[in-house]
């Protein structure tokens, strides 16, 4: 009995008349480090298979499963760092100065119309790309710790 080896390897000629498949078989074989001819053998099989199956090593998939997993865990860290950010300006404007008029609501009030603010401060500087040097809308402010005038 022959082997595998030994048998002849048979040899199929095979003309595109989309330059669009030869393209995408040439991606293909270039991404997998393989010839154009096993790369066309494999896309051959994978076509005649009955039902085929979902390819182990897919790489949209593989992906596109990455994708979602990362966006899953970024907004769960997001999530965190803008309640902690949150709790943090609440406690940071209510202790300015500290004193009994702490728990008045006009005060309240105008603590969570700064963390509104802030938040769209920083929603604004985010879509603009990147950290902005703070501009003349910031001086519309009155600081809280600034120095008294003389």
């Amino acid at each position: 009995m022959a082997k595998a080896d030994d048998r002849p390897t048979p040899r199929v000629q095979v003309y595109f008349e989309n330059p669009k498949t030869e393209v995408a078989l040439r991606r293909e074989a270039r991404a997998n480090r393989m010839t154009l001819s096993r790369a066309a053998e494999q896309a051959i099989a994978r076509g005649l298979q009955r039902r085929p199956a979902a390819d182990p090593e897919d790489r949209v998939l593989a992906l596109d499963r990455a994708l979602r997993d990362h966006m899953r865990a970024m907004a769960r860290d997001m999530t965190i760092v803008q309640e902690l950010m949150v709790e943090f300006a609440r406690a940071f404007f209510s202790r300015l100065p500290d004193t009994a008029a702490d728990q008045d609501p006009v005060l309240r009030a105008a603590v969570e119309a700064r963390i509104e603010r802030l938040l769209d401060a920083a929603a604004a500087r985010i879509v603009a790309g990147g950290a902005q040097p703070l501009g003349p809308q910031a001086e519309t402010e009155a600081r809280s710790f600034a120095p008294a005038a003389e």
